[in-house]
């Protein structure tokens, strides 16, 4: 009897111990849902924050320094220059485009949009040739009957493009977001890299979790200046060149090229057409054109004077990775999506190499990855 009631007891003792660790981890769990589903909205720009925040902490500290280590001052005056050097034009180039693509409706909806014939050359080419030469000789010919032809893919098309650029106006307001944020990030630069590693320390153990913060950090600082950074600068340095030569649908070269940078495609695939539209169709003198075909070229090379500058050591992330978090982030959350896609996708690409290349007792993240 005393070993029947003993095990009843444990039984029971084990049955409530079950029940109290299952309703803790569910409370522990609704609350984690609740807070996500709250914070989610925010949850591009809060990451892309933190992103420009991790990268500019240094440049930070240099303006701090200079302002007796006033963290506050220092971060609302990197907040000014990025509003006036980056947002400010971003907006001009995204209006740009967007005024292309009105125009260009408005156009086709009057009627009024001419186009001129196909030159002869562009029916020798292999493939495709024959197609895209009778196409282009039907628009010039009579456009309003091939709009009416396709008019449902056109209406599809259309319904993309509106949110695009419905995306992009809100990637940018989240971007001028996440720059304030960023520098209440940076004012609090120092108590926040000790909770970073002591989350990772908790997550891991000291030896590996101090580690793991040093390649997040370095990933974080490589994508983001070395390949988002140079390409947003090239791209803009193109695009704003375009305004100033009065190129049309500069909006769209800008977004063209800025794409290109991230995948590490060469710009000049983006400002040649361009140039060769501003010899076509615009009313510069001769000396001007050239001025401007210079500073295209130049502009779609600087990535060759930019990366040794920004790039430090190099990505360790592929390209292909970069490139696949750019595009995968963008067709999810838009342009805002494109950056922090690029960055998170690396660094995770970096954690699980960092695994893979551990020794078997699984001791620490060794050679470069651990820098």
């Amino acid at each position: 009897m005393e070993n029947n009631e003993l095990s009843t007891v444990i039984e029971k003792r084990l049955v409530a111990r079950f029940l109290d660790m299952f309703i803790k981890l569910g409370l522990i769990l609704a609350l984690g849902s609740f807070c996500f589903t709250v914070i989610s909205p925010f949850m591009n720009m809060l990451l892309w924050a933190l992103i420009l925040a991790v990268t500019l902490y240094p440049l930070h500290q240099r303006f701090a320094s200079r302002m007796g280590e006033k963290q506050g001052r220092a971060s609302t005056v990197m907040v000014l220059l990025g509003v006036l050097l980056i947002v400010a034009p971003t907006v001009a180039m995204l209006s740009s485009l967007g005024d292309s693509i009105s125009s260009l409706v408005d156009k086709v909806g009057s009627d009024s949009l001419v186009i001129s014939p196909p030159p002869a050359k562009i029916e020798s080419i292999p493939l495709v040739g024959g197609k895209v030469y009778a196409l282009w000789l039907k628009a010039s010919n009579d456009l309003p009957s091939l709009i009416s032809s396709y008019r449902p893919q056109l209406g599809d098309i259309a319904k993309q493009v509106l949110g695009i650029l419905a995306s992009m106006g809100g990637g940018l307001i989240g971007f001028v977001f996440s720059f304030i944020v960023a520098g209440i990030m940076m004012a609090w630069g120092a108590p926040g890299a000790r909770s970073a590693e002591n989350i990772a320390i908790r997550i891991t153990d000291k030896q590996r979790g101090l580690a793991l913060t040093k390649l997040c950090t370095s990933t974080i600082r490589a994508v983001a200046m070395g390949v988002i950074g140079v390409a947003f600068i090239q791209a803009l340095l193109a695009g704003i060149v375009m305004a100033i030569a009065g190129i049309p649908a500069v909006g769209i070269f800008f977004v063209l090229a800025l794409i290109l940078g991230i995948a590490q495609v060469p710009v000049i695939l983006v400002t040649a057409p361009a140039i060769a539209i501003m010899w076509a169709t615009g009313d510069h003198s001769t000396v001007i054109n050239i001025v401007y075909t210079v500073l295209l070229l130049v502009a779609g090379m600087a990535d060759n004077v930019l990366k040794p500058l920004l790039l430090g050591r190099g990505v360790d992330a592929p390209m292909p990775v970069v490139l696949l978090g750019a595009l995968g982030g963008m067709a999810a959350n838009g342009i805002l999506g494109m950056f922090v896609g690029a960055t998170l996708l690396s660094i995770g690409y970096r954690i699980f190499m960092a695994w893979v290349n551990q020794g078997p007792d699984g001791v620490a993240v060794s050679g470069k990855d651990a820098q």
